[in-house]
């Protein structure tokens, strides 16, 4: 059965305080259309007066974002035409809060949720991060460990080809430093050679194991590629991660995978000073892999990693590789005229001829972030270039600026210029930041005046990288 979006509307027309105050209140809403009930999408319509509304509905143009809360705990979340919907809803500490969905069957059947499950939004920094995706969380039962991640973090661990992709290089790069082992003899998760771990380990032990390699992971937020690293053979993985609940999480899913205590450490835990994270593992030790965060979820790049590459060229054992050993910056012209509305004043027909646009557009940012290519309204007016590399490996190979022609393809307007990345882990393995599968968003150059092209035409675009931040300027 098909996914479906479910879009519910409610008035509530009472005044803010009240609501604030109110108990919970039971609300029913008919199905209108089969599914799978995945969440409830909120939106808000602004009475002015008797006369005059504003809604934020997702079918009307605003600047407005809508609130997700994704349903969880139900025994069987399809419904059908006919069904209804039921769920209490509250204002809680002036947090609007969605609790005890249930779905009602035509045929009198109910299906409740076993948990008292609260879908809500937990505090001020998590309504700002929704501006750049809607994040909510759920209360779990008291018994239960609680982790919370960002919904850009789930985005992350349901990254199919990424995990694929770190898991070949760094297969390759372990095979290169212990070539005593085939693949498939060092994957112990059981698909290669049929031994489970302890199998494995019982064998490595009679065979005189070698050393472990270390492995450092220091890219950003709730990652598992520790976890893969420690599938891959005789290795000692060290997890960046800082919150307690997501080290709780981690150490969870290594006993559920059944490694042993010493496979997966926490690197700060090793640590004097948190501030200097790369260094060596131990005295007399050095890195096998590290793994940097380079590319920002947002689409900028991480600031000071080429600062953080340099130091961990230094620490690398010989033969040993920084993932990713190279980034290429890849770009194209587009007119889009949705970006030229959010990110700059159109002149003084919007503002009901007031002259503001002089003013408040000094201050707007030259690069839009959180963009997604494959939904933004725009018209493609160029192929793809590549625009920069960035080496972490060798650094002679780096490009701070350059120029680079750009053929015409499409006549009209170039209004912004989005990039993105090829993120090469080695030769032989890459990920593109624009894949549809892709966890990253994407970043954009909006032009100050738009350019108007003819097919045929060619334009220079002149790409400085300095500090981690990119510039593109045009020149015809």
């Amino acid at each position: 059965m098909e996914r479906n979006s479910f879009f519910f509307s409610s008035h509530f027309g009472q005044e803010l305080k009240s609501l604030a105050a109110r108990k919970p209140w039971k609300l029913s809403l008919p199905v209108t259309e089969g599914g799978i009930l995945d969440a409830i999408v909120v939106w808000f319509v602004l009475q002015l007066d008797d006369e005059h509304t504003l809604s934020t509905s997702p079918s009307e143009e605003t600047c407005w974002e809508q609130a997700v809360y994704p349903v969880q705990g139900l025994l069987d979340y399809s419904v059908k035409t006919g069904d209804t919907v039921m769920m209490e809803v509250c204002c809680q500490d002036c947090y609007l809060k969605i609790q005890k969905v249930s779905s009602l069957t035509s045929e009198c059947g109910m299906d409740f949720s076993d948990r008292d499950d609260t879908l809500s939004f937990g505090n001020e920094a998590e309504l700002c991060n929704a501006l750049a995706g809607l994040q909510t969380t759920s209360k779990q039962d008291g018994s239960g460990q609680v982790c919370v991640l960002e919904s850009t973090e789930i985005a992350l661990l349901n990254n199919l080809p990424y995990h694929k992709c770190f898991k070949a290089a760094m297969g390759k790069v372990l095979l290169s430093l212990n070539p005593t082992k085939d693949l498939q003899s060092m994957d112990v998760d059981g698909h290669g050679s049929g031994m489970n771990l302890q199998e494995s380990q019982n064998k490595s032990s009679l065979d005189m194991a070698p050393d472990p390699l270390y492995i450092l992971d220091v890219s950003e937020g709730f990652s598992i590629l520790p976890i893969i690293a420690g599938k891959l053979g005789p290795v000692r993985a060290y997890s960046s991660i800082e919150k307690e609940q997501h080290q709780a999480a981690l150490n969870v899913i290594s006993e559920a995978n059944h490694f042993p205590k010493e496979t997966l450490e926490f690197w700060l835990s090793h640590l004097e000073d948190e501030s200097v994270v790369l260094q060596r593992p131990k005295s007399d030790k050095l890195w096998s892999i590290i793994i940097l965060d380079v590319i920002e979820t947002s689409g900028l790049i991480q600031q000071e990693v080429m600062e953080k590459a340099a130091i961990s060229r230094c620490l690398l054992h010989t033969g040993g590789k920084i993932f990713p050993q190279y980034v290429l910056v890849y770009g194209m012209l587009v007119e889009s005229e949705s970006l030229l509305l959010e990110s700059a004043v159109q002149g003084t027909e919007p503002t009901l001829g007031f002259n503001i646009a002089p003013f408040i557009n000094q201050f707007k940012v030259p690069v839009r972030v959180y963009l997604d290519l494959s939904t933004l309204p725009c018209l493609p007016l160029s192929k793809p270039a590549e625009l920069l590399r960035l080496d972490l490996m060798n650094p002679l190979l780096n490009s701070s600026s350059r120029e680079v022609k750009v053929q015409i393809c499409k006549s009209g307007r170039v209004t912004a210029i989005p990039f993105w990345y090829h993120i090469h882990l080695d030769e032989d393995h890459s990920l593109n930041t624009s894949d549809a599968s892709s966890h990253w968003k994407q970043a954009a150059v909006v032009l100050d005046e738009p350019i108007q092209v003819q097919v045929g035409d060619e334009l220079v675009l002149d790409v400085q990288h300095h500090k981690s931040n990119i510039s593109i300027t045009v020149k015809r």
